[in-house]
């Protein structure tokens, strides 16, 4: 199940929206798209850290490094991803053929990996946080599990 809800750029709204989601509608993972820029009216990682419990920095580190690869003012942008209660939240890039480019990852003229994308970790992460497990298209994208023991 998904929901879907578009807000404007207000910090108290993108809070109370996040906390919704997380607190009273029980989301597992919730992605926002968009306001993660320097302009003053981008105010996403600013909300999304405010209700966080813990921050996962490699999901942006990880964005940025994919996104630098195609346009170089991806050093710009301000991604944050982290945990509030059993949940993950991620900032994504606002736009469509950046969000693509970050959950799936590079990939070369064979379609072999060269560069993980974020979605490639996303299904143990819920894992680890005792959330559903998620089973993805591997011809899209692969998620990596550690081998059992």
């Amino acid at each position: 199940e998904t929901i879907e809800k578009i807000i404007p750029d207000e910090k108290t709204l993108i809070e109370s929206t996040l906390i919704d989601f997380v607190d009273i509608e029980s989301c597992d993972l919730v992605f926002t798209t968009g306001g993660t820029g320097p302009a003053l009216r981008d105010v996403t990682p600013e909300a999304t850290l405010a209700i966080a419990d813990r921050e996962m920095p490699g999901f942006g580190e990880q964005m940025r490094q994919i996104s630098l690869h195609f346009v170089p003012t991806a050093i710009l942008s301000r991604q944050v991803a982290v945990v509030r209660k059993n949940t993950l939240i991620i900032n994504l890039p606002g736009q469509p053929k950046s969000i693509a480019q970050t959950l799936e990852g590079l990939k070369n003229d064979q379609g072999e990996i060269m560069v993980h994308g974020i979605f490639a970790a996303v299904p143990y992460c819920i894992d680890l946080l005792n959330g559903p497990s998620i089973e993805t298209h591997e011809n899209i994208v692969k998620a990596f599990r550690p081998k059992a023991k």
